[in-house]
């Protein structure tokens, strides 16, 4: 089988070529061009972009001894990544573009790319697990055996389609364990640390990243508590997101917390940390995996960002593209724009993204 290998320039995507490679399979390593230094402002040394890491994907496929392309999505990755993030932050919402990265670039453009290539399967180096269910006659996405690396959380997004052609070969490993095959493997990105910022913020600056690239600045505005009293100024809604308390320039007694972002007013609402506390949370673009529908209330646990510890709850569907879900104990700054993902133990149900704790009937 012939198997298109996503390669980052990282360790993991470099090891998952290598795994590959060695099981038999016709591999073809790709890098995915996604932004130059004009549009981060700034130096790309520490990203999935730069000159380095292109070389080092380069320099494993040519010890590997496969074919290696890069793919231009500099457009695409603009159009349905950066201004869909900015135009998030500018509506008072806390995206998480790295799920629609993998929605919209790994595995819809570098999927298609794939099957252009003449390829069978796309390969990663997620750590997640994909397995068939005879049962169900469905493809299941599971969290990595090392619960400490799984990125089960930002692959949500998968299709079934998409699953029978899909392998995360890293998801049966600890990273250990990975920065080790590279070592044998002669590889010169083993010891290169991992990324942790999203890859076209890497300073972490999103307000910044935001008037810097779309060259306005955002307007100043109230902070007001829950019953509209003006407490201060604030910066812009793009500098602040739900459950934040750094940097509001607020004198109190006690601990303030933004609670809440209203861009049609320009305000931010200040409040307790208890304010923050909501049972319930409903999610639009819905997207199912071991199932087509929740047609009756589902029992199950769910994470409301990507390091939040999932926590029990009852799911509902009461429309096609949405999710109602009621956690059995109150949890803190359900945040619009972020993702809420179902899971079953190991088993990714599906998830969406959050819209509010409360939605107009």
């Amino acid at each position: 089988m012939r198997a298109l290998i996503a390669m980052s320039g990282g360790v993991d995507s470099s090891v998952a070529a290598q795994m590959m490679a060695s099981r038999g399979y016709e591999c073809v390593g790709c890098t995915m061009r996604l932004y130059e230094n004009d549009v981060v402002g700034m130096d790309l040394m520490d990203t999935c972009c730069s000159l380095e890491n292109t070389q080092d994907a380069r320099s494993v496929t040519e010890k590997i001894g496969i074919p290696y392309h890069i793919v231009h999505y500099e457009n695409l990755f603009r159009q349905e990544v950066i201004e869909p993030f900015i135009d998030e932050y500018l509506h008072g919402r806390t995206p998480n573009p790295c799920i629609e990265c993998n929605r919209r670039l790994k595995f819809q453009h570098l999927y298609e790319k794939m099957q252009a290539l003449g390829c069978d399967l796309l390969v990663t180096g997620h750590y997640a697990r994909v397995r068939f269910d005879e049962e169900s006659g469905r493809y299941q996405l599971l969290k990595a055996l090392d619960l400490a690396k799984d990125q089960s959380y930002v692959l949500y997004v998968l299709t079934q389609e998409q699953l029978a052609h899909v392998q995360f070969p890293l998801g049966e490993q600890d990273k250990h364990k990975t920065r080790e095959i590279a070592s044998e493997s002669g590889f010169q990105n083993a010891g290169k640390h991992d990324s942790q910022d999203i890859c076209f913020v890497p300073d972490g600056d999103y307000a910044g990243f935001i008037e810097r690239y779309s060259g306005k600045t955002c307007p100043a505005g109230d902070f007001v508590d829950a019953d509209g009293n003006v407490l201060g100024r604030h910066k812009g809604i793009i500098h602040y997101t739900l459950g934040q308390r750094r940097g509001l320039g607020l004198p109190a007694a006690n601990r303030l917390y933004v609670t809440g972002i209203d861009p049609e007013s320009n305000t931010v609402t200040i409040g307790s940390n208890d304010d923050l506390m909501k049972t319930t949370l409903y999610a639009r673009k819905v997207n199912l995996i071991a199932m087509d529908r929740i047609e009756t209330p589902l029992r199950c646990s769910a994470k409301i960002r990507y390091r939040h510890k999932e926590q029990p709850c009852t799911v509902t569907q009461p429309e096609e593209d949405l999710l109602k879900v009621v956690f059995d104990e109150p949890q803190r700054a359900i945040t619009p724009g972020q993702s809420v993902v179902l899971y079953d133990g190991d088993v990714v149900l599906g998830g969406g993204v959050i819209v509010g704790d409360m939605i107009a009937e």
